[in-house]
């Protein structure tokens, strides 16, 4: 009995040694197992279960291929605001700006955005907010659907197969028209996987004609693009062939030229094809000098709409997000849209772009600290003292504005002519045109803040230089 004691206590240590192997192989063996499931899982990151093609807008579809950027893309419904963007009011009735800043409804005084101008909300609602508007009480073209719906099936349908064709035949038609056209097609959805990703490969790929059409006129321009090598490499080339955004920009370009087909500066109306003014650039006086050298049907200098009050022929931006990315550090650092607004995430051994299409500042750790190694807390400082600088600014020049605006009433009151006014609403047209460009763009001079400064340093020079010019002729 002593003996089978001793014989025990000496085996001790090789029945816990044995019990150590095993687990650390079970452990090994775990872990080779899971390595080779992340290697499959890379190999194949997704499976496709149901078909979809050119003409599958309906992301829910698509979907069930590419459930997790499906996942976030849903979250584009939720409320989400920042200090100076986003909806932070009732889910079915987003803040309007012109009550909040009454400068902007006097500027837009007989155009529609003085009936209604709300903030944005996310992705998800992009359709049905722009059935909604007020503004559609008044006339409005079916171009206005470029942006807003996955329009591309029903432009291959009224162009026998020719998108380009068939977009060129909407301005002409009432957004009432194009809308029904749509819903018959059973196609009206905001913006869809398809907007962005080819069907069979899911390469990103450009599908608007806007931006297209609007990409080549850049290319033959003589406007700088630094952040954009492919077009400065065409234009070193024979420019034998047109500028093609699908086959001669990078990936890297196309992850923000994909958000560019509809972040931009436009004009559409019922005779007036959706146009980008890129012929001369991408910069606020370059825009503007393209639309003082553009004529309407009637002949007359392009303009939006003649101001209310002062006769003068106004610029209304939309929202210019890429052109003024563009004259940004993070354009010339090779920074894309999706870099800070899709941020990538893990899930599980598969890489994939956050789909939930929102501010960087409600996700710093992934869109921000992936390169600026500072605290959350040091970002956000940064970012609010570039914002609250340009907002400042931008109040200053809407005050300046009104002023002027408010002088022009004055003189035509005392009996000042409109040759005499001339100047003075030429100077309205500019300094509303840069003011709005800043105060339409979605960062509040974020994306550039040098830039945005320049230009809203400019708007309220020229306001108040155009309140002089009408003090002078009353």
């Amino acid at each position: 009995m002593t003996q089978n004691r001793i014989l025990l206590r000496r085996g001790w240590p090789y029945l816990i040694l044995m019990v150590l192997f095993a687990a650390a192989t079970a452990g090994v063996t775990a872990l080779l197992l899971n390595v080779a499931e992340r290697k499959a899982e890379q190999r194949t990151p997704f499976v496709r279960l149901v078909d979809v093609n050119e003409d599958t807008t309906d992301p829910a579809k698509w979907g069930t291929n590419w459930p997790k950027q499906y996942d976030t893309y849903k979250l584009t419904a939720q409320q989400t605001k920042t200090r100076y963007g986003g909806h932070g009011g009732s889910e079915a009735l987003p803040e309007e700006k012109i009550d909040r800043d009454p400068w902007l409804k006097r500027m837009f005084l007989g155009y529609a955005f003085a009936i209604d101008y709300r903030d944005r909300r996310g992705h998800a609602y992009m359709l049905e907010d722009q059935e909604q508007t007020k503004r559609q009480t008044k006339p409005q073209s079916g171009s206005c659907l470029h942006c807003h719906a996955s329009i591309m099936p029903l432009y291959r349908k009224l162009g026998n197969g020719d998108a380009i064709a068939g977009f060129e035949k909407t301005y002409a038609m009432s957004y009432q028209e194009v809308s029904k056209a749509l819903y018959d097609m059973g196609n009206a959805h905001p913006v869809s996987c398809v907007d962005c990703h080819d069907p069979d490969t899911m390469a990103i790929r450009v599908t608007r004609p806007g931006l297209l059409q609007g990409m080549q006129a850049l290319a033959r321009s003589d406007g700088e693009v630094p952040h954009l090598a492919s077009v400065e490499r065409w234009r070193e080339g024979p420019r034998d062939r047109p500028y093609d955004i699908n086959r001669d920009a990078s990936r890297t370009e196309l992850r923000s030229l994909v958000c560019a087909q509809c972040h931009v500066e436009y004009y559409c109306s019922s005779s007036f094809k959706l146009t980008f003014p890129w012929g001369k650039g991408l910069k606020v006086e370059q825009s503007e000098a393209f639309w003082n050298e553009t004529t309407l049907a009637s002949g007359e200098r392009f303009y939006d709409y003649k101001h209310q009050e002062t006769g003068a022929p106004i610029l209304k931006a939309q929202h210019p997000e890429f052109e003024l990315w563009s004259q940004g550090i993070h354009a010339r650092s090779g920074v894309a849209c999706a870099d800070c607004h899709m941020p990538y995430m893990r899930d599980g051994a598969t890489k994939v772009s956050d789909h939930w299409v929102r501010s960087p500042l409600l996700n710093i750790s992934r869109a921000c600290q992936t390169c600026h190694k500072f605290s959350e807390q040091e970002i956000q400082a940064r970012v609010a003292r570039i914002q609250d600088t340009n907002y400042r600014m931008l109040q200053n020049g809407g005050q300046a504005v009104v002023d002027l605006i408010d002088a022009v009433i004055a003189a035509r009151a005392s009996g000042a002519t409109d040759e005499e006014l001339a100047p003075a609403l030429e100077l309205q047209r500019r300094a509303q045109w840069r003011l709005d460009f800043v105060a339409a763009e979605n960062s509040m001079g974020f994306h550039a803040p040098q830039e945005t400064a320049r230009i809203l340093g400019e708007a309220a020079d020229l306001a108040r230089q155009g309140q002089i010019a009408a003090l002078q002729a009353k």
